[in-house]
């Protein structure tokens, strides 16, 4: 089953109430706070939006990816582009995925958001961006990704867990 067959099935089942997950409206400073928390061997940053179909496709790869190695030391970070007031839809989308984590809606000016995470990035979406356990940038992803992208590009800096 693709991706966004999953995501709609998930969605749409009578049987499953999916509890929202916690959704902040937060200005960069707080969601860079977070990105920068102490804690993780690397942080995956993923910029979406609820209107963006390549989002919400890329998004069960990225939450799969995310429980198979927060163990290892990742943090997910999601930031939507959605409006405040799509707040409660933002909440609803990720909890049908499960998502535990910190979750945003940006708020402020985008130019700024923009440049932050990447000066090179346009504002197009999805983006990915990849940062270090001090919060230093290693990677940029402008489009979507899969779970065999993430795993080649964030493996080098999480820490193996003994199985």
């Amino acid at each position: 089953m693709t991706a966004p067959l999953v995501l709609a099935s998930l969605l749409a089942a009578e049987a499953v109430v999916p509890t929202p997950a916690r959704v902040d409206v937060a200005e960069l400073a707080a969601i860079m706070a977070a990105v920068k928390a102490p804690g993780a061997q690397a942080v995956l940053v993923n910029v979406w939006a609820t209107w963006c179909e390549p989002c919400r496709e890329e998004m069960p790869d990225l939450v799969r990816f995310y429980r198979d190695h927060r163990a290892d030391g990742l943090r997910l970070v999601l930031i939507s582009a959605d409006d405040d007031d799509q707040r409660a839809e933002v909440a609803r989308v990720l909890g049908a995925l499960g998502f535990v984590g910190p979750a945003f809606i940006k708020h402020g000016n985008d130019m700024t958001f923009i440049d932050a995470l990447d000066p090179a990035w346009k504002g197009a979406l999805p983006a990915t961006f990849l940062f270090d356990a001090h919060g230093a940038k290693k990677r940029s992803s402008l489009g979507s990704v899969t779970y065999d992208d993430l795993r080649a590009r964030v493996a080098g800096l999480l820490k193996r867990r003994k199985r």
